[in-house]
C-alpha cells in the first residue's frame, strides 16, 4: 500500500510564515533541550555519591543555637559542637580502614590534602583541650580530646565505621597506597 503525502494549501504569504513559525518553534524546542542537556545527562549517569566525613569541633552552650549541637559522651558528659565541619570529605586524599579495637565495627585512618591539613594543624593548636566529634555518613561516630596538634595531616576515627560505609568510601576516595592510581571505573 502506497501512502502518498499531500502537503496543505496556503497563499504564498501564509505559507512562509506557517513555516517561519514552525522553524522558531523547532529552534526553541532544540534551544530548550540543548539547556537541559548537561542536567539531563548528569542524571542518566551513575548515583551521585553519598559518602560523608565531617569532623566538628566543640563550642561553647552559649553559641547560637542555631550553630550548635549537643551530643552526650560516653562518660555522660553532654558538650555542644559546631554545626559547620571543620573537616569534610572534599579535604580527604586517602583512607585506610582497621578494625576497632573496641568491637564497635571499623576505625579509619584519614589522611588530609595540604590546605586542610594546615587547617587542622591551626585548629588542634589553639583548641588543645576542646572535643572534636566525627560524624559518618550522618551519624556521629567518635570522639576524641585534642590533647597535642596535628601536624601530619592525619585524623583517626577509631570506632563507628560500619562496612556499608566503608563500602561507600571505596567509591568516594582512593584507599592508602593507591593516590597515584588513576580513578576507578565504575
Amino acid at each position: 500500500m502506497k501512502m502518498t503525502v499531500v502537503p496543505p494549501k496556503f497563499s504564498s504569504s501564509s505559507r512562509s510564515l506557517c513555516f517561519i513559525g514552525s522553524m522558531r518553534s523547532l529552534y526553541a524546542t532544540f534551544g530548550i533541550l540543548f539547556a537541559l542537556a548537561p542536567s539531563m545527562l548528569s542524571a542518566a549517569g551513575k548515583a551521585e555519591n553519598k559518602a560523608s566525613l565531617s569532623f566538628h569541633i566543640e563550642t561553647e552552650a552559649s553559641d547560637n543555637p542555631k550553630m550548635i549541637f549537643p551530643h552526650t559522651l560516653n562518660n555522660g558528659q553532654t558538650r555542644y559542637f559546631r554545626r559547620l565541619p571543620e573537616i569534610s570529605t572534599k579535604d580527604v586524599v586517602s583512607y585506610s580502614p582497621f578494625p576497632s579495637d573496641s568491637g564497635e565495627g571499623y576505625g579509619a585512618v584519614f589522611r588530609l590534602r595540604d590546605s586542610a591539613a594546615k587547617r587542622l594543624s591551626a585548629l588542634t593548636n589553639i583548641n588543645q583541650g576542646k572535643w572534636l566529634v566525627a560524624q559518618v555518613n550522618g551519624r556521629l561516630v567518635d570522639t576524641v580530646i585534642i590533647d597535642q596538634p596535628i601536624n601530619d595531616g592525619v585524623l583517626v576515627v577509631w570506632k563507628g565505621i560500619t562496612l556499608a560505609d566503608l563500602s561507600i568510601f571505596d567509591k568516594a576516595t582512593k584507599r592508602s597506597g593507591e593516590e597515584n592510581k588513576k580513578d576507578k571505573k565504575d
